[in-house]
């Protein structure tokens, strides 16, 4: 069974591309973020004629999440526990569509989209905190069944995993407190598994666009595949499909992708 996680960065404008690699890389279950986009605006046909099913989060073209699976999708939820709100002062807060879970053939997989913080200052920060804090204890209610909650979490948990931890639009990513709340999952029962298979420094996820980011390998390692017990003892491998930031109309982050022993799993 292969699973994989990917920020696609709008899922309209990537339809074509994301149903190419699924082809390619015979992935049974894509946890998709920022898909930009509510379910009724959804590019579908090209995943349907392919036999995934797919549940769809999304509110505005902001954030969004998305599951596509071809070996079952059911018990569907848009939200996790205690999952905070967010709200601009003066507004009225609303839990964001960043979080969306499904029973996919004998595994639980959850997609997350962590809150960016945007500044240290900013009210933003306080709610990625405690975005982090709370999906902890909820996957920890998680831990007893297979279970893979992938994402962008935004966070670079060490030093290397971002090209220079001045980086002006990060500082948000790189707090000894918000690498502490990530590291909550661990506290919660979980093992991060691309760290597991690929423990090399300076191994990204995520390129920004601008300034030559990606042909100069200054980018991020933020998105992980966090699994329970039963499920990390029946991950084979994981790749980072670096490839995939390469080429026309690609997003800025690649997926990460892990193969389970579907032996194990049953």
């Amino acid at each position: 069974m292969r699973v994989a996680t990917w920020n696609v960065n709008s899922l309209r404008a990537r339809a074509d591309r994301v149903a190419d690699f699924l082809d390619r890389a015979q992935i049974d279950v894509l946890l998709m973020q920022e898909i930009k986009c509510k379910p009724e605006q959804a590019p579908l046909a090209a995943f349907e004629d392919a036999g995934y099913a797919v549940a769809l989060h999304g509110l505005n073209q902001w954030n969004g999440v998305a599951i596509a699976s071809r070996v079952g999708l059911a018990d569907v939820q848009t939200s996790f526990p205690a999952q905070p709100a967010f709200g601009k002062p003066g507004q009225e807060a609303i839990v964001e569509a960043r979080a969306i879970g499904a029973q996919c053939g004998p595994l639980r997989a959850w997609s997350v989209y962590v809150p960016n913080g945007r500044g240290l200052a900013d009210p933003h920060y306080p709610y990625k905190r405690t975005f982090l804090a709370n999906l902890a204890d909820a996957a920890a209610g998680w831990a007893s069944s297979p279970t893979v909650i992938g994402g962008d979490f935004n966070v670079a948990p060490l030093p290397t995993d971002i090209w220079d931890e001045a980086d002006a639009d990060a500082p948000t990513h790189v707090t000894d407190e918000i690498r502490a709340d990530l590291a909550l999952m661990e506290g919660a029962g979980y093992e991060e598994l691309s760290r597991r298979f690929i423990p090399e420094e300076r191994t990204y996820t995520f390129w920004d666009y601008k300034q030559l980011r990606f042909p100069r390998n200054e980018g991020m390692r933020i998105d992980f595949m966090y699994a329970s017990p039963g499920a990390a003892a029946a991950a084979t491998d994981t790749t980072i499909e670096r490839n995939e930031r390469k080429g026309t109309g690609a997003s800025d982050h690649v997926p990460v992708v892990v193969t389970l022993d579907d032996a194990a799993l049953a």
